[in-house]
C-alpha cells in the first residue's frame, strides 16, 4: 500500500485527486492539505510515501515546502502538480528535491503511473511536459 498525501490550495482539485486515487486499491490517501506548511508539519511527525505537491500555495509554496520536507524526510517522494507546463516550474521543483512533475491537464491514469514510477526510484515528468520539450528541441 502506497501512502499518499495531497497538498493543493484548491478544494475541488484536492477532492478530485483523492476521489480518483481512492479507486486504486494499492493507494491509501493518508492526508489532504490546503497549504505547504501543513504538509511540513505532518512530515515532522511521520513521513508519507508520496506527496502530491501543488506549486502555487500560500503561505509556503510547493517549491519551498519540497525543499524543507526533503530535509525532514529523506525517503519521501514528491510529485509536483501544477497548471504550469513551463519548464522553469519543473526545474525549480526538481532542483528543490521533487521526484516528478505532473500537470493538472494529465489524466488520472498518468498520475497513478507517476506515483508508481517514483515509488520505484525513477523520475517522472508527464507527457505534456516531455512533448513540449521535444517540440522546443525540434524547432
Amino acid at each position: 500500500m502506497v501512502n499518499v498525501v495531497i497538498a493543493d490550495d484548491h478544494r475541488l482539485v484536492r477532492e478530485a485527486w483523492a476521489l480518483l486515487l481512492k479507486r486504486d486499491k494499492r493507494i491509501s490517501i493518508t492526508g489532504i492539505f490546503d497549504n505547504g506548511q501543513a504538509v511540513i508539519d505532518l512530515c515532522r511527525e511521520k513521513c508519507p510515501d508520496i506527496i502530491l505537491m501543488d506549486i502555487n500555495m500560500e503561505p509556503i509554496n510547493g517549491v519551498e515546502a519540497t525543499r524543507e520536507i526533503k530535509t525532514l524526510c529523506k525517503s519521501v517522494r514528491i510529485i509536483g502538480i501544477s497548471i504550469h507546463s513551463d519548464i522553469s516550474y519543473v526545474n525549480a521543483l526538481m532542483q528543490a528535491g521533487a521526484n516528478g512533475y505532473v500537470t493538472k491537464n494529465s489524466s488520472g491514469s498518468e498520475m497513478i503511473h507517476a506515483i508508481f514510477e517514483v515509488m520505484e526510484g525513477r523520475q517522472y515528468i508527464c507527457k505534456e511536459i516531455t512533448s513540449l520539450s521535444t517540440e522546443r528541441t525540434n524547432e
